[in-house]
């Protein structure tokens, strides 16, 4: 199964490189780039995408949709696509690929699927194509061929099962660790500079903890610049668990961290402009001027 047009909506770090190698691998990309921002914009460049202009178009042309896009907006995004499906009797395969809940998934595979629409789940996993590594695609639902043809051509597709949310659920179990372990991370050292005992931790973590601190000082200092974003990423994250039983209120605090470092200055960066530079001390002293409340050592 084979197909010509393949739309991205929207592309940020992980949808313009997706769009990318597609292209490389002789797909027309398209999106629409109608009221982005001019970061978005020079990405959907830097991809080589086409701008169709709306969204009418995009459904007028595309043969699959890729849903790239923050969590928070998934649901919003189906609703407008599958309403300009219903206006155009046209019905081009729905990804999802956003970092969303199972019952989420459900939500939106509902959505597509009550107008006719053919909808598949997916949860991405890993870095941009081109950042380090291929990634993986997780895929689930009844016919998950569309995006199995895709398979090798600058992504990795892997079947989860044939149930809408399997794939949702493999990407909210995983961030669960990898997100989650840096803001714990992060919150242990804003209580350690608030504490007065943070040069006394890295100096214990340098003797005991090696690996740990490694990856302290490799995440802590720069996932301020997507933390918008990743508020919402911990929300599903916190649903998931909850919905299975399992205590969810660890990545609603998750939630919490990301949403101190999202106040501060560094969060205007982006993956492209941060300031590698920067120190986990440098960072962390700038963290705890943006926790709640006041702090009176």
């Amino acid at each position: 199964m084979e197909f010509e047009t393949v739309a991205i909506l929207m592309p940020g770090d992980m949808g313009h490189a997706v769009g990318l190698v597609l292209r490389q691998h002789g797909h027309r990309v398209i999106t629409n780039l109608t009221g982005r921002s001019a970061h978005s914009i020079d990405m959907a460049r830097a991809g080589g995408l086409e701008d169709v202009k709306s969204l009418v178009e995009v459904v007028r042309q595309a043969d699959l949709i890729l849903s790239i896009l923050p969590p928070a907006a998934a649901v919003s995004l189906a609703s407008d696509v599958v309403d300009e499906m219903n206006r155009q009797n046209r019905y081009p395969i729905y990804v999802d690929c956003n970092a969303v809940s199972p019952q989420t998934a459900q939500e939106i595979g509902k959505i597509i699927i009550e107008s006719g629409g053919n909808f598949i789940d997916a949860g991405i996993i890993g870095s941009a194509p081109g950042k380090g590594g291929t990634p993986r695609f997780y895929v689930s639902g009844p016919d998950v061929g569309p995006m199995l043809s895709l398979d090798g051509k600058g992504i990795q597709i892997l079947e989860a099962g044939d149930g809408i949310g399997q794939a949702s659920a493999m990407k909210m179990v995983y961030a669960a660790l990898t997100k989650g372990t840096w803001t714990l991370h992060t919150a242990i050292i804003m209580a350690a500079q608030n504490l007065g005992v943070r040069d006394a931790l890295i100096s214990e973590f340098e003797y005991s903890q090696r690996a740990a601190l490694a990856a302290i000082r490799g995440r802590v200092p720069f996932i301020s610049a997507d933390s918008a974003r990743w508020v919402g990423e911990m929300e599903e994250i916190a649903a998931t668990f909850e919905q299975v039983g399992v205590p969810p209120d660890f990545h609603k605090g998750a939630a919490d961290v990301f949403r101190v470092l999202e106040q501060t200055p560094f969060a205007q960066e982006t993956r492209a402009d941060m300031d590698r530079s920067r120190t986990l001390e440098q960072a962390i002293e700038t963290y705890v001027q943006y926790l709640p409340g006041k702090y009176i050592p």
